[in-house]
């Protein structure tokens, strides 16, 4: 019972250790409270490993477990940088690497992990049904991101609670719209809260907690699997941590390739530092993979250096492409080649005549939806831009600046051409892209391909007289049409809402910019005609409604205030209404 308060306490001081390194970071400090607070994380790292060896000798079991290689390389890592920092000569200190003050608060980082992780972490359906839950913690990361980025050294000028709520929105909710301009107004520490706050919010701050829960204790409660499982989508409870885990290697490993071809992709002469533009690397892979769109360049891509650089464009098209498709769809992807490969190498003739059903409905059309989107979008940017945004381009910048004009307003956001130059009916396609939008179950906003390809389906049907929506030899379910209607409906509500209140605050900035806006806002793109700075307080406010209901998605709102009602056993007598 004692060793309960023990591990709690460790995870409170651990906790009061990140406040205190988010305090480091964020304001100047005297030289008397440096000090006051490089001893107070000895105090927190040496109870951290006291914390850690206590579980170990109550419970040999940990070392059969895959945590056991975490703890052992995080416990090592702490010894040399007390050792290090604290116990050794200060001239041989500052000649040894952990002597750096950054690699103290990495080990207050990983204390903070291993402690938090620990923590019995239970999802009560009874008090909050998953689209609460979902909705609370985007809500919480956004206000917490808010104060963060109003801390004297995020900012070069300091930054209003407004600015400051609708700069964390935009990047939680992975928008990309901006009013002010991220590359000037906010320090390379700003910046750092921007891309952190872009990750967890394109991942989802309980895809963190719940698989380091289950990674350090080797397991979790029947009830917090039920809850993942409603919140990411899973079929199969037992699945849960399995998804789970596919989730993180797939988000952090294409995101490790795409800023390796980034970094390499580009002129190192417009950089001060290597590092600077390794930075500009890592950010870009992960803006562009969560389909933010942020940039730390003024103009986005369209820079001097960067707007004719089209090897880094079509990386970008790349990963913002594996992010919309999708979680489940990258997961099935993988499973088709893997197939591929195994029948490709088999010599029995049984297996290469076996035809398994690996591609499954959803990805086939998800991915069917998304290349014809794609094909005519890229068509028609072609030919309506040709002579304008596109004709300072040779033949092959023609094609690449198309086909990413094509690929980024499905709610990616960055823009290699000066968007006020866009031509009307390409304004129009754009338009439609946005509403539409990415993939189920993907780091991108809109109504969903799935969903415009449902409600297409619906449409064919009923032109064919057909009572039943099939394809790919398979009947759609009647609650899965519903449902697409009443995305595109709620959808269409809140956009519409919103250009009429932003039209009552703002009538001089224009209709067709308005409605552009909330388009952008709504599918969480981040384009825009160069109006989001010129907003009033209370445009500003709406557009932070709008980009978090097109995050968390209308229905989800929906359904979290409404109480679900009890399977009833009876069906009145159906009657048709008159519709045309």
């Amino acid at each position: 019972m004692e060793l309960k308060y023990l591990y709690r306490f460790s995870f409170w001081l651990s906790l009061t250790g990140i406040l205190a390194f988010i305090s480091d970071f964020s304001f100047a400090q005297s030289p008397r409270f440096q000090i006051w607070l490089n001893e107070f994380y000895f105090v927190v790292l040496s109870v951290g490993l006291f914390s850690t060896a206590i579980r170990y000798y109550e419970n040999k079991e940990l070392f059969k477990r895959k945590v056991f290689g975490f703890d052992l390389l995080s416990v090592i890592y702490t010894f040399g940088v007390i050792y290090f920092h604290f116990f050794t000569d200060r001239f041989a200190a500052h000649q040894n690497l952990f002597y750096e003050d950054i690699y103290l608060k990495f080990a207050v980082i990983f204390t903070f992990i291993r402690e938090f992780s620990d923590l019995n972490i239970n999802y009560k359906r009874t008090f909050l049904n998953p689209g609460q839950l979902f909705i609370a913690s985007f809500l919480s990361i956004i206000l917490f991101g808010t104060l963060l980025l109003m801390t004297p050294m995020a900012t070069r000028g300091g930054l209003s609670f407004i600015d400051a709520l609708f700069t964390s929105t935009s990047a939680v909710c992975v928008t990309g719209l901006i009013v002010v301009d991220t590359a000037t107004y906010f320090t390379q520490f700003g910046q750092i809260i921007i891309l952190c706050l872009i990750q967890v919010g394109g991942l989802g701050i309980l895809t963190f907690a719940s698989y380091f829960s289950y990674f350090f204790k080797g397991g979790t409660t029947y009830e917090n699997q039920l809850v993942l499982g409603d919140i990411i989508n899973s079929k199969t409870i037992g699945d849960v941590f399995s998804i789970l885990k596919y989730i993180l290697l797939i988000t952090f490993g294409i995101e490790l390739i795409s800023a390796m071809l980034i970094y390499l992709s580009i002129d190192s002469t417009n950089f001060s530092s290597h590092k600077e533009q390794i930075f500009f690397s890592v950010f870009h892979a992960v803006s562009a993979f969560c389909n933010a769109g942020f940039s730390t360049l003024t103009n986005n891509l369209f820079e001097d250096g960067f707007k004719y650089n089209y090897f880094l464009q079509l990386v970008i098209i790349f990963t913002l492409l594996l992010g919309g498709l999708g979680f489940p769809i990258v997961v099935n992807i993988m499973k088709y080649f893997k197939y591929k490969v195994v029948q490709l190498f088999s010599f029995s003739k049984k297996k290469k005549r076996y035809r398994a059903w690996v591609i499954n409905i959803n990805s086939k059309i998800t991915l069917v939806t998304s290349f014809i989107l794609i094909g005519v979008g890229f068509v028609g940017y072609f030919i309506l831009e040709w002579s304008h945004t596109l004709a300072d381009h040779n033949g092959f910048g023609k094609i690449v600046t198309a086909l990413f004009g094509a690929t980024t307003p499905r709610t990616a956001g960055f823009n290699t051409v000066d968007m006020s130059l866009l031509s009307f009916p390409t304004l129009i396609m754009i338009f439609l892209l946005m509403w539409i939008g990415a993939s189920p179950s993907s780091t991108g906003g809109g109504i969903k391909t799935s969903t415009f390809a449902i409600a297409t389906l619906n449409i064919l049907s009923l032109a064919k007289g057909k009572t039943r929506v099939e394809i790919y030899r398979r009947e759609i379910a009647d609650i899965t049409i519903r449902r697409a209607f009443a995305i595109i409906s709620l959808s269409l509500v809140v956009i519409g809402f919103a250009i009429l209140l932003i039209s009552f605050f703002d009538p001089d900035l224009g209709l067709m910019n308005i409605a552009f806006e909330c388009f952008s806002a709504f599918s969480t793109v981040g384009l825009s005609l160069g109006i989001t700075a010129k907003l009033s307080g209370m445009s500003k406010m709406i557009l932070i409604a709008v980009m978090f209901i097109g995050r968390v998605n209308m229905l989800t709102l929906v359904i979290a205030v409404f109480s679900k009602e009890k399977r009833k056993n009876y069906r009145y007598p159906t009657e048709e209404i008159m519709i045309n």
